[in-house]
């Protein structure tokens, strides 16, 4: 099985949700046309995420997130009649006609922010979504439609086949202000206690630099999982030296420190994004 980064798995994710232009679309079909592990990986989040489709309504941005992109555009220097697309407007989404090179910047300001408000709002969806789907599913399945109902699976092995790998349970946490939109997306794998963070929509100042913490009242004060790096995502192995119930039930926070980090393995200042975890992908049944 060819090994995939997280770069990957992200815009495997990425396609299911519909966020990508259309050049990164035509990159992640022609990659599954290529590779039957890649086509594979977007099925499963096609599985995962499904179910979500339903849950998951409309948002409609602010007024003045409109008035300053027509702002932005309007303080360009003068170009040629530019069309804006339909993507711009509340509905459905269109595709912005080629234009010539001047127009080049407008183009990327327009796919930029339809992609991040879109990001946005489905991460928030999602994480919403998710704790409705898991409550109810625990308590009250026989609410749930048909079709998001767990189906009998039957699978035929050969006697000499050899076992296939045991999955892990996935947990997922969105760090964020409080009514606010997602900052980062926290994900742990059980098995290897690993956690990946991956930048949404936050943005380190100058000469600062974000740093993750794990908080619990099972230990005397904060402690440090590291700096976020300046990539899309970082990745760690950190967690294995933690108690597993007690990563499961502490409180993810992110601070503002000096570039670097803290100087003395404390936070500095009070937590500007924080949230816990919930499990998305649970452990197979023994």
């Amino acid at each position: 099985m060819m090994a995939h980064s997280d770069d990957d798995i992200a815009l495997a994710a990425e396609y299911t949700l519909g966020t990508l232009d259309a050049d990164e679309r035509a990159r992640v079909e022609a990659m599954m046309s290529a590779d039957n592990d890649f086509t594979a990986m977007v099925r499963s989040w096609e599985h995962k995420l499904g179910a979500l489709n339903q849950m998951v309504g409309s948002i409609e941005p602010r007024p003045e997130v409109w008035e300053r992109i027509r702002a932005a555009i309007s303080h360009s220097e003068p170009q040629a009649p530019l069309v804006l697309p339909e993507a711009l407007m509340p509905g459905p989404a269109a595709f912005v006609e080629s234009r010539p090179a001047e127009d080049s910047n407008i183009v990327r300001l327009v796919a930029n922010a339809r992609r991040w408000r879109r990001i946005a709002s489905v991460a928030s969806a999602i994480a919403a979504a998710l704790v409705a789907i898991i409550g109810v599913g625990l308590s009250m399945p026989d609410l749930l439609p048909d079709r998001m109902r767990p189906r009998p699976r039957t699978q035929i092995v050969e006697a000499k086949a050899p076992p296939a790998p045991a999955a892990s349970a996935q947990y997922v946490a969105v760090l964020q202000r409080e009514g606010g939109s997602p900052a980062f997306i926290l994900t742990v794998d059980d098995a290897t206690k690993n956690f990946t963070v991956r930048k949404v929509g936050a943005s380190a100042e100058p000469g600062r630099s974000f740093e993750l913490w794990l908080i619990s009242d099972k230990l005397p004060k904060p402690r440090s999982l590291g700096v976020i790096g300046a990539s899309e995502f970082t990745s760690r192995p950190v967690l294995s030296s933690y108690d597993a119930e007690m990563v499961k039930g502490a409180t993810f926070a992110v601070t503002v420190e000096q570039a670097g980090g803290s100087p003395d393995g404390a936070p500095t200042s009070a937590p500007v994004f924080s949230g816990k975890l919930i499990e998305t992908v649970p452990p197979p049944a023994r």
